[in-house]
């Protein structure tokens, strides 16, 4: 669905907030891994690098990243969209655990990130941490038309795994680490597709490893940052 609405909240977003905020169960906890604690931390100096003031948290799940930000005193409004209302209803269930003035600079909406929505434009940051690999191939294209050349955020964060990392973590060779990704690349591929979006729509782009790097293979996952060009 569209958004609407002066900073990007709709119809999907406006059905959650008439839903009472639950708060999380504390007998279940989220559970969480080193690599994915050492990505949300790479991600989280990246965009404090930024100086970003808006952020944009594409395909934001269940909430671990928009958690993390909503703590930093620099950004003062941030927007997570998803497709999945379950994954939606559990990030509005953990942010009602923040402070009230924290929990305020969020909000949640549905809608599908290969869609320009108008009132998503302009922001300071986007961040797609390990979404893109959950996309068709063929959708990427839409993705980068709707993000780069549509909604043109100020900086783009990016993460996804590293194929090449994979042997490492016991993963077969004829599987990807989740079965809901319809593709994992090595540094070369993902370095080679960021390098091309950026040069189609004016941004530079530098490419890092994340977690412990193997000398040889890389870092488990990577991340590519895109700032305006000059």
């Amino acid at each position: 669905m569209g958004l609407g609405g002066r900073h990007g909240s709709g119809l999907c977003a406006a059905r959650m907030a008439q839903r009472p905020m639950t708060r999380a169960n504390p007998q279940r906890p989220v559970v969480t891994t080193a690599l994915h604690d050492a990505r949300l931390q790479a991600v989280e100096t990246a965009v404090t690098k930024t100086g970003a003031r808006t952020l944009l948290d594409l395909g934001c799940g269940a909430g671990d990243l928009l958690l993390r930000l909503a703590l930093l005193p620099g950004l003062t409004r941030l927007t997570g969209i998803d497709i999945d209302l379950p994954s939606l209803r559990a990030a509005q269930a953990r942010l009602a655990d923040l402070p009230p003035e924290t929990r305020a600079k969020v909000q949640l909406a549905q809608a599908s990130m290969t869609v320009a929505h108008p009132n998503l434009r302009g922001y300071d940051c986007a961040c797609l941490v390990e979404t893109i690999e959950h996309l068709p191939l063929g959708d990427l294209n839409r993705l980068e038309r709707a993000l780069f050349a549509d909604m043109r955020p100020g900086h783009v964060i990016v993460t996804t795994p590293n194929a090449e990392f994979n042997p490492v973590l016991g993963v077969p060779s004829h599987r990807f680490r989740h079965p809901g990704h319809h593709f994992e690349w090595d540094r070369a591929r993902f370095a080679g597709w960021a390098e091309g979006v950026a040069a189609r729509h004016g941004y530079t782009v530098t490419c890092h490893a994340i977690g412990e790097a193997h000398p040889a293979l890389g870092g488990a996952s990577q991340m590519a940052v895109f700032a305006p060009l000059g």
